[in-house]
C-alpha cells in the first residue's frame, strides 16, 4: 500500500516567502506543527492508501486528464476556520482553473473506486497545522495581511507518495505529467 495523493507545485520563491510567513506564525503562543517549506504544495486529491497494483490504473487515469498550464498567486495567510482553526494555509488565486482541473481528475478517478469529493474545492497551500489554538495566533495572521508570497505558472501536475516519520512527512515523486 502507499499512501498517495495529487499535487500541484509551487515555485521555490513562493514556498521561500511562505517560509518567511511560518516564522511569524512560529512566534505566537499556538500551538503549531508547520509544514516543512520544501513541502508545501497545492493538493488537487488526496487518494489515502492505495494498493501497488491500483497505482498503475491511477497514473494512466491522471496521464489522461489533458489540461493547459496557467497562473497562479499566493494570496493570504489565514486559517481555516477561524472559530476552530485547525489549518494555517495561505489562499490561492488561480482564476478558478484548479477547481476545473480537480473536476477532471475526480471524474477520471472515479471509475477506479475513489470516492468523489462532495466539497467545492478551495485551492489553498497548508503552512502549518494547528494542535492548540490560542488568541495570539491571530495576532500574528494581522501582521501578515498585505504580503505579497508570489505568484507562479502550473505546468502539471504530480503524483506523490507520503511517507510519514515521527519528524514528519516524506513526499517522493512517483508520476509528474507537464502540460
Amino acid at each position: 500500500m502507499v499512501r498517495a495523493f495529487i499535487a500541484l507545485e509551487l515555485s521555490q520563491e513562493i514556498r521561500d516567502h511562505l517560509s518567511v510567513a511560518q516564522e511569524t506564525i512560529r512566534s505566537c503562543r499556538a500551538h503549531l506543527t508547520l509544514v516543512d517549506p520544501k513541502n508545501i504544495h497545492i493538493t488537487i486529491k488526496f487518494l489515502g492508501e492505495v494498493e501497488q497494483e491500483k497505482l498503475k490504473k491511477v497514473m494512466d487515469a491522471i496521464r489522461s486528464v489533458t489540461f493547459s498550464s496557467f497562473p497562479i498567486t499566493a494570496g493570504t495567510v489565514t486559517v481555516n476556520n477561524p472559530k476552530h482553526p485547525h489549518t494555517v494555509w495561505c489562499t490561492i488565486d488561480d482564476a478558478g482553473l484548479g477547481e476545473s482541473l480537480s473536476c477532471r481528475i475526480e471524474d477520471a478517478l472515479s471509475h477506479l473506486g475513489f470516492k468523489q469529493e462532495t466539497r467545492r474545492f478551495t485551492p489553498h497551500a497548508t503552512i502549518a497545522r494547528v494542535k492548540s489554538p490560542d488568541p495570539s495566533l491571530f495576532s500574528a495572521l494581522n501582521s501578515l495581511k498585505g504580503i505579497s508570497y508570489g505568484s507562479c505558472e502550473i505546468r502539471g501536475i504530480k503524483l506523490k507518495k507520503s511517507t510519514l516519520y515521527p519528524q514528519g512527512p516524506v513526499y517522493d515523486d512517483l508520476l509528474e505529467v507537464e502540460w
